[in-house]
């Protein structure tokens, strides 16, 4: 093959390829070395055969886990770190910070003494219940609520962070939404765990807001947006999307890369792949990682 062959052919071969290919090299390995995995994407899995599927995700590559509800589903904690798995974070039982009086709700005291027994640094807000953010003055009272948790976690030496969806980049008046309430009303011990696809549904840029936020956002959510999909005009949450939204990492249209560089500028210190929904959450998870090494 003469050279003008061989550059048509790699030219061809170039555009021919999926783009997850072609950018595949140009991803950070920032947070390879301690790279996370959110639970709740293989919460039904875990329902079945607890260790055993903590024991695969362990096999895969992953390093640390985030679980959920804590101290609710506490078992994962402990099964994770026996199996090795490091647990620096986990999200809590919401209203035990935002509503303390709710049914079936720990004291947000009970909460920190759990986490602190299990050697646990990060709490995370998951949500804020729909009645509790119905105006901004509700996302301003939500923020007082936390404020005043984070200060109390932080005396017991754990950090505070809040979790968002969509619904918090709803515009509210005029172009200001909840999320712009939280930015301006959380104080510097209350910090922000930023999901990536959520940001990217409220039609905003993630790796622009996590620049925005530096020193101000512990972790990051990795997760992707497949294109072309129907989305509902009112999104709540993962319930509101077809499972055909949810995208293995470099499967979708959220360039990776850019936002890993932003979180890696702004001080963030974990990222965790996250999928909500997936026919194979197994399959999914492994193709994320694997996305993340090449």
């Amino acid at each position: 093959m003469n050279r003008r062959h061989f550059l048509q052919s790699t030219i061809a071969s170039f555009l021919s390829a999926p783009l997850s290919s072609l950018f595949a090299q140009q991803v950070s390995k920032a947070y390879l070395g301690s790279i996370g995995l959110q639970l709740y994407t293989v919460r039904h899995q875990l329902g079945k055969d607890r260790k055993g599927t903590l024991k695969a995700i362990k096999e895969m590559g992953y390093i640390q886990v985030e679980p959920y509800e804590f101290p609710k589903y506490k078992a994962l904690v402990e099964d994770a770190k026996e199996l090795g798995l490091k647990v620096n974070s986990t999200h809590i039982q919401w209203n035990s910070v935002l509503n303390p009086g709710a049914a079936d709700t720990p004291a947000f005291a009970k909460v920190l003494e759990e986490a602190q027994a299990a050697g646990i640094k990060h709490l995370i807000i998951p949500t804020i219940d729909p009645k509790d953010r119905q105006t901004l003055d509700g996302y301003k009272l939500a923020a007082e609520k936390m404020n005043r948790a984070a200060v109390t976690a932080k005396a017991a030496g754990i950090q505070l962070a809040y979790h968002n969806h969509t619904f918090e980049f709803d515009p509210m008046e005029g172009t200001r939404a909840g999320y712009d309430v939280l930015m301006e009303e959380f104080s510097a011990e209350m910090l922000f765990e930023v999901d990536a696809f959520w940001v990217q549904l409220g039609k905003r840029d993630p790796a622009k807001l996590i620049r925005s936020l530096k020193g101000r956002v512990t972790q990051v959510h990795l997760k992707d947006l497949s294109g072309g999909v129907k989305l509902p005009e009112k999104i709540e949450g993962w319930w509101s999307l077809p499972v055909e939204a949810f995208a293995s990492l470099g499967d979708g249209i959220i360039p990776v890369n850019p936002i890993i560089e932003a979180a890696k500028e702004a001080g963030v210190q974990y990222c965790h792949v996250e999928q909500d929904l997936s026919h194979d959450p197994m399959a999914s998870i492994q193709r994320s990682l694997t996305y993340l090494r090449s």
